[in-house]
């Protein structure tokens, strides 16, 4: 009678005969382009057990797991088998809409909970995503029992910075239910990995609070130790190199019984004891390693009693269970026809019936459905919660004044907020690394609070030491400081916003840093975007406007950055009246599901909503005292209105983002003593003007020939004879596209070089961003060498 234990090594099996076909048919079968597909068939084997250990036994419905990249084949063949992954999807392995050659929580279509691929990202998601927990539990909106967040790791993989800021962090914030279980299988891409990494990984864990469980012999191999001449086979296994284990592995039993019987020439009760095993036998007990044990596995894990965070240190051997196994080159290897034809008589897959659920498993097929139907991991079905949208239409209307900084309006937007809109503000939390009341955070987290899961009271108040920061610290606080680590930042923005998808509670987050260490934690602003997370970040101060930092903490990329980041609507506002109606809208954009009727009506996909980010100023410009009315907020929200419109016959306009406003608006004044009708265009968003034009070029490319977007709608007011000067604190290429939206001449002024410390003037004239340097721009394109009006160029 079939047992559960004969029924998990037969879906051991199963899944790595589905994995290995999986990939020799996309490689070797499927039709395919002019270069090859891959898949990494070793490293998929090197976690098969550990997979289903997991998957089959150990989880529950609340636990998340970041797979290893590589071993996605492995895991979309477990959801295939649990019913959460279809036949198609595996034969479109890697193919356009297939399963992804990586889990992807937006592109798979099996039940992925974090997306993974940049290596190390997966694993630190975990560790803030236990943190958004924590949260979420503390305020009271945890509705159901406390999942592990678990990433599988390679151990090459560990050698990712971004890791150990993770680690860091968490020990700061008493990081509770996260395991992360490296695959040791001692190889990487190019070769083996050095000797004695294990305990190099076992002292850090530890020191940051940790307890390392090594897992390193399966039970064949323990049942041997205790054979006589057990513990001497023991201690060479353990003296043995890296290198020299993973040869031996690939060569097989014959090699391994060469090298053991050279070794202990002399040690009779260990030349005994290899002697009792045949050659296939001792390949086999040699390559037992815990990691390969999934019974093993499971009974350590279920064994686990408390909530600190674990880090299993699983040996494996990589390609276990294949001919690649243990070679150092097998990291992208594939394997050959006949290996692969040796593999399915050896795991009894009739030809035909590769794809078949249960061909090969010599089990009656009503046991084997019983059996996946009662997994503990799959009572509940795809884990994709929703959350209600949280209220944002009230209108926040903070105290003005007369000159302001877009940084300091934020700031007191969101202390506002916190007053006037309680519902909107029970939902934010803010996060910043080490500068929140550098970017204006200050009021804010003095009425709410910092987030804390044990009381602390602020010392340097009870010393009544004068200070205007509020530091208590309580578990309804509502802002997480963080270290100085971008990274993390975004790692946690990423989990933050995505707590209504994994743990069926909404937060709103927003977080802040400098706007030139965006670039510091861009592979995780890319990474939380591509999981669709979605968050409001404020990066202030920004470009060369924060003259006296000097070039270290000036961006002039960040623009760009912004444009070219999907799932970013990227906003940079001049005017705390802009900012206002932006961020009005960013919470609710926030929110949107995408659930809806796609529709390209205005060009900017807002259906579907995403991120936020803010590019802010610490120049305290003079406001402008006007209505806000709708057409306003739709000019501000689609990237642009005109500040002054164009008179007809006007030979130039100007057009400017963000902080360059008042350079850009008296340039237009000076000129117009000289030429009529200068136009003056405040682009709010560059980002969305531009995604805009490009929707509508593509929904006429498709026959909707009445297509026109918000920048087509602006510049058509503009003839098209005129000159166009752009001018933005960044890189120039920012807006020069803007002149081939009708073939206006142009001329883009921007930064392209390092700044330097100075005053803003200063450095304005510098850079020529100032409004003289638009003044002679704006005439270099209207006026030819010998002072006359050029002509209009030829269509």
């Amino acid at each position: 009678m079939a047992t559960n234990a004969d029924i998990r090594a037969a879906l051991e099996k199963k899944t790595l005969w589905l994995a290995t076909w999986m990939i020799h048919h996309a490689n070797a079968i499927r039709p395919k382009g002019q270069i090859k597909v891959g898949g990494h068939q070793a490293s998929s084997a090197s976690m098969n057990a550990i997979l289903n250990a997991l998957y089959f036994d150990v989880l529950r419905p609340e636990d998340r797991v970041a797979v290893k990249p590589h071993a996605s084949p492995v895991f979309h063949a477990i959801q295939y088998l649990l019913g959460n992954q279809s036949r198609q999807q595996l034969e479109g392995f890697r193919a356009f809409g297939g399963a992804q050659p990586y889990p992807s929580r937006t592109k798979d279509q099996d039940d992925v909970d974090f997306s993974t691929g940049s290596v190390g990202m997966g694993v630190a998601m975990t560790a803030f995503a236990s943190l958004t927990q924590d949260y979420l539990a503390a305020h009271g909106w945890l509705d159901r029992a406390k999942g592990r967040m678990i990433a599988l790791v390679g151990d090459a993989e560990l050698d990712e910075g971004n890791i150990y800021e993770a680690l860091l962090e968490g020990a700061k914030h008493d990081l509770r239910n996260c395991w992360w279980i490296i695959d040791y299988n001692r190889q990487s891409l190019d070769g083996v990995v050095s000797d004695g990494l294990n305990a190099r990984f076992r002292d850090i864990f530890t020191a940051c609070g940790w307890e390392v469980i090594e897992l390193k012999y399966g039970s064949k191999l323990q049942a041997a130790f205790e054979q006589p001449g057990g513990a001497k086979l023991r201690d060479w296994i353990d003296g043995c190199e890296n290198a020299l284990y993973s040869a031996l592995c690939f060569k097989g039993g014959a090699a391994w019984r060469a090298r053991l019987e050279i070794d202990f020439a002399g040690n009779n009760d260990v030349l005994a004891l290899i002697a009792s095993y045949e050659d296939a036998a001792l390949g086999e007990l040699m390559g037992n390693l815990a990691g390969h044990d999934a019974a093993l596995l499971a009974a350590t894990m279920h064994a686990v009693e408390h909530d600190r965070p674990i880090c299993f240190i699983c040996y494996t051997v990589k390609g276990h269970g294949l001919p690649l196994a243990g070679h150092k080159d097998n990291h992208a290897g594939i394997m050959t026809a006949a290996q692969i034809e040796t593999l399915r008589q050896a795991h009894g897959i009739a030809e035909g019936a590769e794809w078949d659920r249960f061909s090969g498993m010599d089990l009656p097929e009503k046991k084997l459905s019983d059996f996946l139907r009662a997994v503990p991991f799959n009572q509940s079905g795809l884990r994709r919660y929703t959350a209600p949208a949280i209220e944002a239409d009230q209108r926040i209307a903070p105290r003005a004044k007369p000159v302001l900084s877009t940084q300091e309006a934020f700031g007191q937007i969101l202390a506002a907020i916190a007053q006037d809109a309680p519902a909107l503000a029970e939902r934010i939390v803010t996060t910043s690394p080490d500068v929140s009341v550098s970017t204006n955070l200050g009021p804010w987290i003095n009425k709410t609070g910092l987030f804390a899961k044990a009381e602390r009271t602020d010392v340097f108040r009870e010393e009544q030491i004068a200070s205007v920061q509020k530091w208590q610290r309580h578990m309804a606080g509502r802002h997480v400081e963080l270290g100085i680590a971008e990274n993390n930042l975004f790692t946690f923005l990423g989990a933050l916003g995505l707590s209504h998808s994994l743990f069926g509670a909404r937060l709103l987050p927003v977080g802040t840093l400098y706007d030139p260490f965006i670039c510091r934690g861009l592979d995780a602003l890319n990474y939380a975007c591509y999981q669709d997370a979605r968050f409001m970040l404020a990066a202030t101060p920004s470009g060369v406007s924060l003259s006296h930092e000097g070039g270290a903490h000036q961006s002039i990329s960040t623009p760009l950055i912004g444009m070219a980041q999907d799932g970013l609507a990227t906003f940079e506002p001049a005017f705390a009246d802009e900012l206002a109606t932006i961020m009005h809208w960013g919470f609710d954009y926030m929110q949107r599901d995408g659930s809806g009727t796609q529709e390209e009506k205005n060009w900017l996909r807002d259906e579907r909503g995403g991120a936020v980010y803010l590019r802010l100023s610490t120049v305290p410009l003079e406001q402008i005292d006007r209505p806000i009315d709708a057409e306003f907020e739709a000019g501000v929200i689609d990237g642009g209105y005109w500040l002054r419109p164009p008179e007809p016959g006007s030979r130039a306009a100007i057009a400017y983002t963000g902080v360059v406003a008042p350079e850009a608006i008296a340039a237009a004044g000076l000129l117009s003593e000289t030429m009529r009708g200068i136009g003056v265009l405040a682009v709010t968003s560059a980002d969305r003007l531009n995604a805009g034009w490009q929707a509508a070029e593509r929904a006429r490319q498709r026959g909707d020939v009445g297509a026109c977007s918000r920048v087509e709608t602006l510049l058509s007011a503009l003839p098209r004879d005129a000159g166009l000067v752009t001018v933005t604190d960044g890189h120039p290429v920012a807006l020069s596209w803007l002149g081939g939206v009708y073939g206006h001449r142009t001329k883009s002024l921007g930064v392209e070089h390092f700044g330097q410390a100075g005053k803003v003037e200063d450095l304005y004239h510098h850079h020529g961003l100032d409004r003289n340097a638009i003044m002679h721009a704006a005439r270099a394109l209207c006026f030819g060498g010998d002072g006359r009006y050029l002509q209009p160029l030829a269509c």
